[in-house]
């Protein structure tokens, strides 16, 4: 049986501002009409003896990547909550401990196919039948990595040297190779002896926890007690946090691969990209004549290499080659397509500066749909609610804001204080600073509302939360 786990963690500060800290790059559309993370799901569609998908993720993340799995009608096996990245090592092992526990079959029978949720594979046939061969060799004992069949001398991977055959398709791993400088990339790839590292691997699930016990046993301790500690939340199984927390933080190939003798590779030919910065997803998408990539309402004149994205408004730009342009609703940027690996640097700015571009986008998503902030000034925000049908926001109280609410769309349904009535297209209510007030959508279409906040502190956590239906009570996200 291979369960595929997916790993959903990460933060994509290359791909800033389209990526956030809150609304990483796995979990948006950038190279198809799905996610990233919808992408990796759909690309196990057909595979033979797969179970349904364990994902682990970011506390933070936690609805929206229910919600995405929600939209490809994907039921995974369980969703894990990491309270904190520790690393790929342990967030494998907090899933292979978790499959243990619910698993009805023994630990030997099961085999982990470890997947980034924010990889590009072009090829999912050849995608499947690399996991077939390492599905062989993985029931065998072994513990598989893919290594991707380079085209260039990339500078930005690692790289695995393929040892000995080791029957099929799969090789005996010689070595890890830390990322190349140029000349010795170019070397690798004219040697044919060289895969990229892909960060995929496949195992069986007591195998890999007991190898990994041997060359990091403060890892797995601290993860069995995480473990031991979790406790369900509606979908999700959040991880004993001061446990977790503890874990040495280090990835499956510095923690294991490395120091294993057990290691073999697969060589995997699929179009493959982790998609880690803007030239890569230019690389990774169709081009017009001039090799330029455009997404949204965008104008170039002259322009040729250039990937150019509009989120919100038209982009125009003239004369440029090797460029990228990023538009959203609260930033911009530009920058020479072979410094996009620099653009974390203006996120690590931002961070220090405490700027909240780098954590959200301007429309937030809530469990119960998502707002926008589109307009604020000296004692007044302006905020456009959308709620879902079915939908409920949590009972709460503002020590410092009063609001008032607009029906745009929809029917609302409205709590203040003791009253309960309902509003529709056009009406409108007032919330006094320190009532207790809810909204929910009873309909079966999204409900719009014009939120206008006035008070001396307008920020999201002065919030005081009495009941939720998403299990945020005395929570601000």
């Amino acid at each position: 049986m291979i369960i595929p786990v997916v790993l959903s963690g990460g933060s994509g500060t290359r791909l800033w501002p389209l990526s956030r800290g809150l609304y990483p790059k796995q979990l948006l559309p950038l190279v198809t009409e799905n996610t990233m993370l919808q992408d990796t799901l759909g690309r196990l569609d057909g595979m033979d003896d797969c179970s349904a998908p364990l994902i682990v993720c970011n506390e933070a993340h936690r609805f929206l990547v229910a919600e995405q799995l929600r939209q490809i009608d994907c039921t995974p096996s369980g969703i894990v909550l990491e309270p904190l990245g520790r690393n790929t090592a342990p967030a494998v092992a907090v899933a292979a401990m978790q499959l243990i526990i619910t698993s009805d079959q023994d630990a030997h029978d099961l085999v982990m196919l470890v997947l980034p949720a924010d990889h590009v594979i072009h090829d999912t046939d050849a995608f499947q039948k690399a996991v077939e061969a390492g599905y062989m060799q993985a029931s065998n004992g072994k513990l598989v990595t893919f290594g991707i069949v380079p085209d260039q001398p990339e500078t930005g991977y690692g790289y695995i040297k393929k040892g000995p055959s080791a029957g099929g398709t799969a090789c005996e791993v010689d070595e890890f190779v830390e990322k190349p400088d140029g000349a010795t990339a170019a070397e690798y790839l004219t040697s044919g002896r060289y895969l990229w590292n892909s960060g995929m691997f496949m195992f069986r699930v007591n195998q890999y926890l007991e190898e990994l016990e041997q060359f990091a046993p403060e890892m797995v301790m601290a993860c069995r007690k995480a473990v031991t500690e979790a406790r369900k939340d509606l979908d999700f199984i959040r991880l004993g946090v001061e446990s977790f927390s503890a874990s040495p933080s280090d990835s499956i190939d510095y923690a294991l691969m490395e120091k294993t003798t057990n290691a073999v590779v697969v060589p995997l030919d699929a179009g493959w990209s982790d998609v880690g910065n803007w030239a890569s997803l230019h690389a990774s998408k169709a081009a017009d004549e001039n090799n330029n990539v455009v997404v949204g309402d965008v104008v170039l004149e002259g322009c040729d290499n250039c990937y150019a994205h509009s989120t919100t408004r038209m982009v125009a730009a003239v004369g440029l080659s090797n460029h990228v342009i990023v538009e959203t609703a609260d930033a911009v940027m530009v920058a020479p397509k072979g410094r996009s690996q620099d653009v974390k640097r203006i996120v690590e700015h931002l961070k220090a500066k405490g700027r909240e571009e780098v954590s959200l986008h301007r429309e937030v998503f809530r469990p119960w749909g998502s707002y926008d902030s589109i307009d604020n000034g000296n004692r007044y925000q302006v905020k456009r609610l959308t709620v879902k049908p079915g939908a409920v926001l949590s009972l709460q109280m503002h020590h410092h804001r009063a609001e008032h609410w607009i029906v745009v769309t929809g029917t609302a349904e409205i709590t203040r204080g003791d009253e309960t009535f309902m509003l529709s297209e056009n009406q409108s209510t007032y919330i006094p600073l320190g009532t207790v007030h809810r909204i929910a959508n009873p309909g079966k279409v999204p409900l719009e509302i014009i939120e206008v906040q006035s008070g001396s502190y307008l920020g999201e956590d002065d919030i005081v939360r009495y009941e939720d239906t998403y299990g945020r009570a005395g929570r601000t996200d």
